[in-house]
């Protein structure tokens, strides 16, 4: 079966029912300071940013699970294509953490040593930062508890300082039960159904938010 929240959306413009919303965004200098790049522990797991020692670990998942990952994560696919591929997409990781754009953490067996997969924040800078998590598992760590560990880790991060998301976004296809039984475990609450504006030939997509506590 395939495992994984939809990698994440790169923000546009609302929309609603009257016409295009305004979004009022941050400019560069408002924008909060960049994250530290360290481990974020859970009982089993350690979510960390990718190094470049990390590429062969991240080439072998996706080389292993393609097809898996297609209808998710078809940009990533295609993307790694080779070892070489995969060096050059961790380095943009790199820079996207350090510009803000994309948060990336690779999920590792804290025990083994073994790379799982990996969990991705993309944030929204508006006044009201929001933010829409992705992420994916190789079939061989599947059905173990780990992909809700790893998204509790990543929801907390996302509600920290100096993040500090108002609300967190999660898309799963509705013929992936397991990932939406996932965002639901970590509390994610599911949305209504949104209108069809792709061909449907595609599968229905859910669509999940979290607020963070009072």
């Amino acid at each position: 079966m395939r495992f994984g929240a939809l990698r994440p959306n790169f923000p546009a413009a609302a929309t609603c029912s009257q016409g295009v919303l305004a979004i009022s965004r941050m400019s560069v200098a408002e924008l909060p300071q960049v994250p530290v790049r360290a481990p974020r522990l859970t009982p089993r797991l350690t979510l960390r940013p990718y190094a470049a020692a990390d590429a062969e670990a991240f080439f072998t998942v996706i080389d292993q699970n393609r097809e898996r990952l297609l209808a998710a994560f078809p940009s990533r696919v295609a993307a790694v294509t080779t070892l070489a591929d995969a060096r050059q997409v961790l380095l943009a990781y790199h820079q996207d953490w350090q510009t803000r754009r994309l948060f990336v953490f690779g999920i590792w067996h804290t025990a083994s040593g073994a790379y799982l997969g990996d969990i991705s924040l993309k944030p929204a800078w508006t006044r009201a930062v929001t933010a829409e998590i992705g992420y994916y598992l190789s079939a061989q760590a599947e059905g173990q508890g780990y992909a809700q560990e790893a998204l509790a880790a990543a929801v907390a991060f996302g509600f920290e300082p100096p993040i500090q998301a108002t609300r967190l976004d999660i898309r799963c296809y509705a013929n992936n039960p397991r990932s939406c039984a996932v965002a639901e475990k970590v509390g994610f609450r599911r949305l209504p159904a949104r209108p069809r504006l792709w061909p449907l030939r595609t599968p229905e997509i859910h669509y999940y938010s979290l607020a963070p506590r009072a």
